[in-house]
Parts: C-alpha cells; sequence; structure tokens
C-alpha cells in the first residue's frame, strides 16, 4: 500500500490542434454584415472565405454546417491562404464537414506549413509522429515542431521537448528537453510546466531540484493537469522539496482522484485507511479502493479483499474477499496470491481445495514471498495437494528461514536432522 510517484514522461495525445482561426477576419455582428462578406466570398475574396468558412465551422452567427465549412475553406486554401489550408486540414483529420482522411489532411497542413503557419507545421510533426497519413518518421516530426516552436508555437515547443526527452527523430538529449519544456512551461502550458516539474524532480537535464519541481507541479496542477495533482500529491506525502505534510497531500491526490486517476484513488484509499491527513475512515477507504480497482488497479483490488476479509468498512465477505485477491493475484500482486492460498486452504469464502492452495502458495514463493515460501514447504511435508516430499519442503523451509521466517528455521533444522 505503498505511494508510486510517476516518473515516466507523458506525451500529449493528439498534439493541439488550433482552433479554427479567424485571423483578421471579422464575425457576423448583424445579417448585413454576413451578406456583405459572402458577396464579397462569392466574388472570390480570400478572406471572405476563410472567414464565411469559420463562421459555418463554428456556427457563429449562422448555423453550424461543417460541410458548407469545408467548402469555404477550400476556396481560399485553393487560392493559397494558409489559415484556410490549415483549417482545411483539421477538418479533414478530424473528419468533420468530410470523410476522415489523414492523407488529406497532411496535404493541406504541408501547403500551410510550408507557407509559415506554425499550428499547421506542429499538427504535421504530430502526423508523422503517429503515422498518420503519412509514413512514420521523427525526424520529420522533430524538423516540423522545431520551426513550429521557433516561432513560439507552445504545443511545438512542448512536442519538440518530449522527442528530445525520448530520444525519437534527435539523439537524446534532457538539456535540450529541458529547454523547451521551460518555454511551453512559461507560455503558461500544463503540460510543459508538468514536465518541466518532472524533469527537475529526476535530475534529467540539470541538476536534481525538488523545491522547482513541486513550483512547475503545482503550476500545472492548478490548471487541472492530473498528472501534476498526483505527483505534487507524492512530493507531500514524501516530504521531498517540502515539509511532510499528509493533509496537502490528500488533497492533491483527491483532485487526480476525481479526475479518475487509479493511482491517486489507491493512495487516497491508503490514507483514508491509515487516517493519514484525515480522520481514519474505513467506508471512505473502501470507496476509493472500489474506484481504483473497478478500473484494473491491482494493488487496490488486492485492498479491497482485504478490507472484506477483515470486515473494514464493509460487512465482512469471504466471498467477496476471494473475489478480489483472485484479480490481484492474476496481476501477480504476491501477497493477494498467498490469501488467495490461505482462502483455498481454510475453505473460506470458496470450497476447501489443497490443490488450489498449493498453486497459489507456489506462485506468491516463487516471487519471494517468504509466508508463502513457508506455507508451501508445509503443503509438501503434510502431502496436502502435493505428494509429500521432505526434500522439496526442506528446500522451501530453507528460503522461508533466509526471508525471516523463524518457522521456516525451525521446519528446515528438523527435517535436517531427520537425514533429509
Amino acid at each position: 500500500m505503498d505511494f508510486r510517484m510517476k516518473v515516466s514522461v507523458k506525451k500529449i495525445i493528439m498534439g493541439v490542434l488550433a482552433c479554427f482561426g479567424l485571423g483578421q477576419a471579422a464575425l457576423a455582428e448583424s445579417i448585413p454584415d454576413f451578406k456583405n462578406m459572402l458577396r464579397a466570398a462569392e466574388q472570390g475574396d480570400p478572406e471572405a472565405q476563410l472567414s464565411i468558412g469559420a463562421m459555418y465551422a463554428n456556427g457563429q452567427g449562422i448555423s453550424q454546417d461543417h460541410r458548407l465549412a469545408v467548402q469555404w475553406f477550400r476556396k481560399a486554401a485553393e487560392q493559397e491562404n494558409a489559415q484556410a489550408q490549415f483549417n482545411l486540414g483539421v477538418m479533414y483529420q478530424l473528419g468533420q464537414g468530410v470523410g476522415q482522411d489523414y492523407v488529406q489532411a497532411a496535404e493541406w497542413y504541408r501547403k500551410a506549413a510550408e507557407q509559415g503557419d506554425s499550428g499547421a507545421q506542429n499538427n504535421l510533426g504530430m502526423l508523422y509522429q503517429n503515422g498518420q497519413g503519412v509514413s512514420q518518421d521523427y525526424a520529420q516530426a522533430a524538423k516540423w515542431f522545431y520551426r513550429a516552436a521557433d516561432q513560439e508555437n507552445t504545443a511545438a515547443q512542448l512536442n519538440l521537448g518530449l522527442l528530445y526527452a525520448n530520444g525519437q527523430g534527435v539523439e537524446r538529449d534532457y538539456a535540450q528537453a529541458l529547454k523547451w519544456f521551460r518555454r511551453a512551461a512559461e507560455h503558461g502550458d500544463a503540460a510543459g510546466q508538468y514536465n518541466l516539474g518532472l524533469a527537475y524532480a529526476n535530475g534529467k537535464g540539470g541538476r536534481q531540484d525538488y523545491t522547482q519541481a513541486i513550483e512547475w507541479y503545482r503550476k500545472a496542477a492548478e490548471q487541472g493537469n492530473v498528472d501534476a495533482q498526483y505527483n505534487l500529491g507524492g512530493m507531500y506525502a514524501s516530504g521531498k522539496g517540502v515539509r511532510q505534510d499528509y493533509v496537502q497531500a490528500i488533497e492533491w491526490y483527491r483532485k487526480a482522484a476525481e479526475q479518475g486517476d487509479m493511482v491517486a484513488q489507491l493512495n487516497v484509499g491508503v490514507m483514508y485507511a491509515n487516517g493519514q491527513g484525515v480522520e481514519q475512515d474505513y467506508v471512505q477507504a473502501v470507496k476509493w479502493y472500489r474506484k481504483a480497482a473497478e478500473q484494473g488497479n491491482a494493488k487496490a483490488q488486492y485492498n479491497l479483499g482485504v478490507m472484506y476479509a477483515n470486515g473494514q468498512g464493509v460487512y465482512k465477505d469471504d466471498a467477496q474477499a476471494v473475489r478480489w485477491y483472485y484479480k490481484a493475484a492474476e496481476q501477480g500482486v504476491a501477497q493477494a496470491q498467498f490469501n488467495l492460498g490461505i482462502m483455498y486452504d481454510q475453505g473460506k469464502g470458496v470450497r476447501q481445495d489443497d490443490v488450489q492452495a498449493v498453486h497459489w502458495y507456489r506462485k506468491a514463493a516463487e516471487q519471494g514471498y517468504a509466508e508463502a515460501q513457508y506455507n508451501f514447504g508445509v503443503m509438501y511435508a503434510n502431502g496436502e495437494g502435493v505428494r509429500q516430499n521432505y526434500k522439496i519442503a526442506k528446500e522451501w523451509f530453507g528460503k522461508a528461514c533466509d526471508n525471516g521466517i523463524q518457522l521456516g528455521c525451525d521446519a528446515y533444522r528438523e527435517l535436517n536432522q531427520a537425514g533429509y
């Protein structure tokens, strides 16, 4: 039930698709204005065509109609209007007003990118990074991210930093990653702030500095970045860069938990169970364990099983304990495997079954779980669920003894004296 820091660099899932930019184009404040703009668009004015397209795309002043938006963007784009080319690329990428078509999206982004549009440069980089509409090519992604980043495109600065951090398309260079994360962070980008905090926390690209890590995590966390909220909670829980403060820890874990982060949900449950930063409350612990467990978090599944086995926060229910132990055990949690073995051994919540008890003791024992090693030895010594074999029993008693189980030492000595 330990606290776990997230230390992996996180990617933005899609990068940032810039909004449909109206640039210098005016919004329709009245029907006559719209009619005048429409007349100009029909006469071939690309700025008017762009504006009419944006109005249809956003439903500003007129009914939203993506199909008509595409038509007007295309007219302006074919006249080399970079903003229209970018917007047309967005429509193809999202499949709005046209069938989704990454090849067409890449084509229109490229046209706008070659005219210097930073949003198009960033989005073209994303297509190269993901292999959408073009062959995956991290070097090309880096090229286009750099062009956009150099124009202070915040999303591209973040994306370029991620490529340097991961060594994709460029040589891994944490100092460069730090540089670009900082530029994005200073523009107020939450993901940039999170990654900058992560770099400081891990000492990547510069000296490890927990105080700086907390500063940048906090900036991102206050913008709702779930990973920053989680890590800020972790800093308060562990007392890194700040005085240990469980009240602050659970506050930030809870924010992340409420956004669905299952590890944060687990940690909120742990803190309620232990009374850390809050009054001990097993009902609340169960609530948060369940949220994480239902998302597949193995430790939460184990902890929920323990709560059912002990009747803490819920009515005691061995069958439910077995259910949750099983889910955690299947994911390799040694404690759950051991407890599941106990349940089969004693017939609690399940029909007594020595073979199944041996099966689960073995899995936990092979992971080095000392109590399971001892019980596994006992099963061989007694011939329960397996053929009796004192030599194998002695071997496992020895392992348990080495891991601090005195009963294992006593059993090993007894079998040794008996000549096994």
